[in-house]
């Protein structure tokens, strides 16, 4: 099967430098402001709730709703989000998740009462999540295959960015207006001002060529590599798209039936367990609850929200190094890489809590190994997870099984979300970030004998060597 010629990958010519690869990092920065207020909107809440409980007099129980509600229309959004981008295209529904951002926002900061904010919260995770699953897809789509890592990847440091910047405008704002209970809704505003920039920022980009081919439109498809590759590039590699997308219309490849076919149904099993277990790091327990944590580790409450925003800063350190890495590393053995220093550092973590008595020396400690562990994580496998949930699947369905995906960890995300703070009441620090690392052990293995590779290969080229291999 894979020595049929229907099946050969083409030989591309190199990616050239030129006018087009400016065009190419234009797109890639306003689309990435989709993952600027997906991690903006996901970490503001951090250091919000102590003024947003005064203000609306929140409960334990409405805290929570309104904490997860986002998380909750988030793994809805995906879903949705990946139906739509399908049907519609990657360019349209980034279009529509902008406006749902904007309108989300201003509803969270006007909310008079708690009931209202957690229906603004909900309309803000269905344009989280519905980014979530879209961005990634354009992105690896646009992007030619040498430098798909590094772009793709951007947007997960605009994630992490959009984070420390809601840690860093959540400090500031409260030292400087701490005492007044109404400064959440200013800390919640902030995120208008992407919102407006991706809104106006699509209307000037294209639509994916790889979704315009699959919907037959080959002439705007040739225009828009055209503005992202060299002359040459361009028509090989719309040839290449075009012979693949051909072969999955008489397969009739491009369905939810296709969750029958053994190597589709692989592909989304790998791309659910590999959303599950980067969230079952615990990465999330930290960007949402990193105050509440260091709090009980002994910090001060107001030494706690300043501590935190070194959680955001190593999340970009961390990230950085991992751009620079992306495209050198195999991304099975960055991922292993991975899993592996998380589960020493949640290891680690547990064993300062429980060994080391009260006070200081254990407060910065485990600070210090909190901070080793994001910067591992945001190096590894945060960008790595979403780069191969963005690489994986065949092109009909690419967005569809995406969102299948992301769904599933934005699930994963809000049983963290829920489970922390109780366990953490319950057993402590030490045995929750011991259940982290049992977690990341079954990762590793997971990992390990079922991720495939992707680097070096163009979409294409993986999908018909993965079906060669696994169609049987």
């Amino acid at each position: 099967m894979s020595g049929s010629p229907a099946a050969a990958p083409m030989s591309l010519p190199p990616d050239t430098a030129g006018p087009h690869n400016r065009r190419l990092g234009l797109i890639a920065l306003v689309a990435t402001f989709g993952g600027l207020l997906f991690g903006y909107d996901t970490g503001v809440i951090n250091g919000a709730l102590e003024p947003l409980k005064r203000d609306l007099g929140l409960t334990s129980f409405t805290e929570g709703f309104v904490v997860s509600i986002l998380i909750i229309g988030a793994a809805f959004g995906a879903l949705v989000g990946g139906t739509l981008s399908d049907r519609f295209g990657r360019r349209h529904n980034i279009l529509l998740l902008a406006a749902i951002f904007l309108v989300g926002t201003i509803a969270c900061a006007l909310a008079p009462t708690w009931p209202i904010l957690a229906v603004g919260r909900f309309v803000l995770g269905l344009a989280v999540g519905g980014a979530s699953a879209t961005v990634p897809v354009y992105l690896s789509e646009i992007s030619p295959f040498e430098r798909r890592g590094s772009l793709v990847t951007r947007n997960e440091v605009m994630i992490v960015s959009g984070q420390f910047a809601a840690f860093v405008v959540n400090a500031v704002i409260y030292q400087v207006w701490g005492e007044n209970d109404w400064i959440w809704r200013i800390m919640l505003l902030v995120a208008v001002l992407p919102a407006i920039g991706l809104l106006v920022g699509m209307l000037f980009l294209p639509e994916s060529p790889r979704w315009l081919i699959s919907r037959d439109r080959q002439d705007e498809a040739l225009g828009v590599l055209k503005q992202v590759r060299s002359a040459e590039r361009a028509e090989a590699e719309l040839a290449e798209v075009r012979l693949l997308a051909h072969q999955e219309r008489v397969s009739h490849t491009g369905g939810t039936a296709d969750l029958a076919v053994r190597w589709v149904r692989r592909l989304i099993l790998i791309g659910v367990g590999l959303g599950v277990f980067q969230q079952f790091t615990g990465i999330n327990s930290v960007m949402y609850y990193g105050t509440q944590l260091l709090t009980d580790a002994g910090f001060s409450a107001d030494s706690a929200i300043v501590a935190n925003t070194a959680n955001g800063l190593f999340s970009v350190l961390g990230i950085t190094v991992g751009i620079m890495l992306i495209n050198r590393v195999p991304r099975r053995l960055m991922l292993i890489g991975g899993f592996s220093l998380t589960t020493v550092f949640h290891l680690l973590i547990g064993i300062s809590a429980v060994a080391v008595p009260d006070g200081p020396v254990k407060a910065w400690l485990i600070l210090v190994f909190v901070v080793l562990f994001v910067f591992c994580m945001q190096g590894t496998i945060g960008p790595l997870v979403w780069l191969l949930l963005a690489e994986i699947f065949p092109l009909k369905i690419r967005s569809f099984a995406m969102g299948v995906c992301v769904f599933a960890l934005w699930i994963a995300n809000a049983l963290v979300a829920f489970a922390f703070p109780p366990v953490v009441a319950a057993l402590g620090i030490a045995p929750t970030f011991f259940i982290f690392a049992a977690l990341g052990l079954v990762a590793i293995v997971f990992v390990y004998r079922t991720v495939p590779e992707t680097r070096g290969q163009t979409l294409e080229e993986f999908e018909a060597g993965f079906k060669a291999r696994w169609a049987g």
